[in-house]
């Protein structure tokens, strides 16, 4: 059921895929700003609770729902998982961004690339140069692609239908909440960022390992070893580094935004980024998403004997 649930909702998702503004989602959001302005009096404790009552109660009625289905009808089952892991993976919500970057940044439109940029990451992008657009690009949708797909993934493996949404959940806390948003956060987004760490760090490795696996293995284990712990987010370093690495190509550097230049290690040992390398990202994640599904088959074999 596990790998048929999979293939089916990434199908649905690529025939319609679900956006980031719809119904249910700002329906969620609205639910976890009710809850930091009753609960968010800057107290680490306020995180852990505000936390707890955003996660525990969704996934909770989802394990539920799931358990009486599948008590009633093996197909019902079914159809109940691909629903929740349609609403909880998202190749399209963010591969319409990653199209335009790269089709601007092959037609020269610097411009268009820095604009689309700016709406994707949500601050301003309009000083980056070419190549830096191309690395962020890149970067961005190597994350997106763990965060959206793969950890998902991971945790619908163990877990089902509930663990995929407390991911998801986990994720867009740890941005609403978490270290993501600096200063802000304070001591209340303190566990948002710690939760999304602990329950992120096995499905963190699964996805560098796996870009290992489809790439240069011995170029994504080295830039992995060496370079990974550079990084400011110890797991986004992980996947970045490997993923440089299994592609041969530089990731990470200097970028120019805000009106100075921000510092960042390099990250891969290979060429400048170029739009041929953005191509290149995307057959790596499809490369590795083919692996994860022969591997959840071949697993899914196994258990029937």
């Amino acid at each position: 059921m596990t790998f048929i649930s999979l293939v089916a909702a990434l199908l649905l998702e690529q025939w319609r895929p679900l956006r980031t503004g719809n119904q249910l989602y700002v329906a969620f959001a609205r639910y976890v700003n009710r809850i930091a302005q009753s609960f968010n009096a800057g107290q680490y404790r306020d995180g852990v609770i505000s936390w707890l009552l955003a996660v525990v109660p969704v996934a909770l009625a989802i394990l539920i729902v799931y358990g009486v289905l599948r008590y009633t009808s093996g197909l019902l089952a079914l159809l109940w998982n691909v629903a929740v892991l349609y609403l909880a993976l998202g190749f399209r919500q963010f591969s319409h961004f990653y199209t335009d970057v790269m089709l601007a940044l092959r037609g020269s439109d610097l411009a268009r690339a820095r604009e689309v940029l700016s709406t994707w990451r949500g601050e301003s992008s309009h000083e980056l140069t070419a190549n830096e657009a191309t690395r962020i690009a890149i970067e961005l949708g190597l994350m997106r692609s763990h965060r959206h797909v793969f950890g998902v993934m991971a945790w619908f493996a163990v877990l089902g239908p509930a663990g995929a949404i407390a991911y998801r959940l986990a994720a867009l806390l740890n941005d609403r909440w978490g270290a993501a948003r600096g200063e802000e956060a304070g001591a209340f987004g303190l566990f948002a960022t710690r939760a999304y760490e602990v329950i992120d760090w096995v499905p963190v490795r699964l996805t560098a390992f796996s870009f290992a696996m489809v790439g240069d293995f011995m170029g994504a284990v080295e830039c992995w070893r060496e370079q990974a712990a550079t990084w400011r987010v110890r797991g986004q370093g992980i996947i970045l580094a490997s993923a440089a690495g299994a592609l041969g190509v530089k990731l990470g550097g200097v970028l120019h935004q805000g009106g100075t230049i921000e510092y960042r290690p390099q990250l891969g040992d290979g060429d400048d980024a170029d739009v041929d390398y953005m191509q290149a990202a995307v057959g790596l994640i499809w490369r590795a998403l083919v692996l994860w599904l022969f591997l959840i088959l071949l697993a899914t074999i196994a258990s029937w004997f």
